[in-house]
């Protein structure tokens, strides 16, 4: 006899091993009576399976062959070894739906991550090789990779590396994974460029990083004066490949039309491969270059923008007139922003005119502005932690710069500010550190090697300090803001006479024009000499000089926080503090 633990219902069928009414496996009883149960058939047709049915568990005595009636067991406690294995076989029925349900959560997390490690969310556009032979062409691949970064960081999804993280892969062959690895890039874009007359020949390739995969590669044979429509064309063409969600104003940047005039465009190029360079001969190139776009296309906006960083820019270089200058570069930004206030570029070059003019209050809209238009632009991050520096407000500040570094990670200036920001902090450990990490990128940039003499002179380091300081003066062949800053190092390491001659020179120098009074209130602030300290810092007040806001919180003048006449220096200026 077999019996159904759930039901008690008695099989007499040894060789039945489930229950016929609910499934459940059957057991062994001995002690169990009676007759098993029958199914009875439907007294309607037996042609359709639909009408058999079988009974309950109980059954009427007549029913089916003559027999007695089934006996059913009382409702009884199950053996122990019964329970368990009943419970046993519960558990294991729980904890395979259990496994099976982790297996398919684990299966579709795992496409959902895949998916998302094999979206292409950052690019780098590595400068375009000049394969022409021909110097005068340089500026076309200059500015081919400039224009292609500006398009393409227009993206709201995408990270771009901006032109000056990319520039120290110019002149050789890169190697597409080795810098997409650098820059912590997903994407890398190399390209080479042939000019012959009016014909141009581009070749473009895109490398996943990750898997050094060629995603597409593509060469076009163009004109000259279809230079403009195959950078846009380029551009679409890696938005498409990158497989961006480009729908409404995401594909602005690639669609929009700056200007239809081939020649506007080609000396704007000229223009920003002249401002790449930085220097006070480069800058009055690149001025002329984009006053000729200009002309070219009057409602050229980026043109204007050009124009207005060129000029906020040029007090740093020349120690010329800076309320004249910083005016034109007001005006040109104005100008910009009449023929397109969506530009971020024209936002952040009139915010920092209002920075430079002490014009607080318009210069932080601006920024911000700037920044809600195109939160990946690393220039409008790191001017307005410039501005919250001059503001004193330090920790905004170094949270600014945190961010432009994230954004252009290989850019120098950006790693300056920050060694400047930890000497404002009175870590100058953490300025040290970098200062080397900058040094690595460009050991001969000689203002990171006066910002390193600090960090070492606020550590007792006097020996290291000076011959820093030295370093500096070499590699700015004596520019005037060097000789101040070895002046300032001199007379805090005993070298006193030295640091005289120097005010000297430099005092010469500022009758010419070619020096600040910052300059020479450096090293008579060393020197102990208060009162000259602010005669010179007063001649840069009473003249408006647009760099004053950006030394004058900065050491060594910093330490001269609780003096009288230097709150009230700043008062005039217009500075909280």
């Amino acid at each position: 006899m077999k019996r159904c633990p759930t039901c008690n219902r008695v099989e007499s069928d040894d060789a039945l091993a489930f229950c016929r009414t609910d499934g459940t496996t059957l057991i062994d009883d001995p002690a169990a009576g009676g007759e098993v149960a029958t199914a009875q058939l439907s007294s309607q047709s037996l042609g359709s399976e639909t009408n058999t049915n079988l009974l309950p568990h109980t059954t009427d005595v007549g029913a089916g062959r003559g027999t007695g009636p089934t006996t059913v067991l009382p409702n009884e406690p199950l053996a122990p070894q019964t329970a368990a294995l009943q419970n046993r076989t519960h558990r294991a029925i729980w904890i395979a739906l259990i496994a099976i349900i982790v297996v398919a959560i684990s299966v579709a997390a795992y496409f959902l991550i895949s998916k998302r490690k094999m979206e292409i969310d950052s690019v780098a556009v590595l400068p375009f090789e000049n394969k022409s032979g021909n110097a005068d062409s340089e500026y076309l691949s200059d500015g081919l990779t400039e224009s292609l970064i500006y398009r393409l960081s227009q993206l709201p999804n995408l990270k771009v590396s901006p032109t000056g993280a990319v520039l120290r892969y110019k002149g050789a062959t890169a190697d597409a994974i080795k810098a997409g690895t650098e820059l912590g890039v997903s994407a890398v874009m190399s390209g080479r460029m042939v000019q012959r007359g009016d014909s141009l020949t581009l070749s473009v390739e895109l490398v996943d990083v990750r898997s050094n995969k060629l995603l597409w590669g593509e060469q076009y044979q163009r004109k000259m004066s279809e230079l403009l429509a195959t950078q846009r064309e380029i551009a679409a063409e890696i938005a498409n490949k990158l497989q961006l969600k480009l729908n409404g104003d995401e594909t602005k940047g690639l669609t929009k039309h700056y200007t239809n005039s081939n020649e506007a465009y080609q000396l704007y190029l000229k223009g920003r491969y002249y401002w790449n360079k930085r220097d006070e001969e480069n800058l009055k190139k690149a001025i002329e270059q984009f006053k000729g776009a200009a002309d070219s296309d009057p409602n050229f906006a980026l043109a204007f923008s050009g124009l207005a960083d060129c000029y906020n820019v040029l007090p740093f270089y020349t120690n010329g007139s800076s309320t004249s200058v910083i005016q034109q570069a007001k005006a040109y930004a104005q100008r910009a922003l009449e023929i397109d206030d969506s530009l971020a570029e024209a936002h952040t070059s009139l915010a920092y005119a209002n920075y430079l003019s002490w014009n607080w209050p318009e210069a932080e809209r601006g920024f911000k502005k700037a920044i809600e238009l195109n939160p990946n632009y690393a220039s409008a991050h790191k001017w307005y932690a410039n501005y919250l520096s001059a503001l004193f407000r330090s920790d905004e500040a170094l949270a600014e710069y945190k961010k432009a570094q994230q954004l252009e990670p290989l850019s120098l200036i950006i790693g300056a500010n920050l060694a400047e920001a930890y000497l404002g902090r009175n870590d100058a450990a953490a300025a040290e550190a970098q200062c080397h990490r900058t040094i690595e990128m460009d050991p001969n940039w000689f203002y990171i090697r006066e910002l390193l003499s600090l960090a070492y002179l606020k550590q007792g380091r006097k020996d290291l300090a000076l011959a820093e300081a030295q370093k500096a003066v070499e590699l700015a062949k004596r520019g005037s803001y060097a000789l101040g800053a070895l002046g300032y190092i001199d007379s805090q390491v005993g070298k006193r006479d030295e640091a005289l001659a120097l005010a000297n020179e430099l005092k010469e120098r500022y009758a010419k024009q070619q020096a600040s009074g910052q300059d020479i209130a450096r090293i008579y602030l060393g020197l102990g000499d208060k009162d000259q300290t602010f005669e010179w810092l007063e001649k840069d007040f009473q003249s408006h000089s647009s760099t004053l806001s950006s030394w004058l919180n900065f050491a060594p003048f910093d330490s001269l926080v609780d003096e009288p006449r230097y709150r009230d220096l700043l008062k005039r200026m217009g500075i909280p503090k």
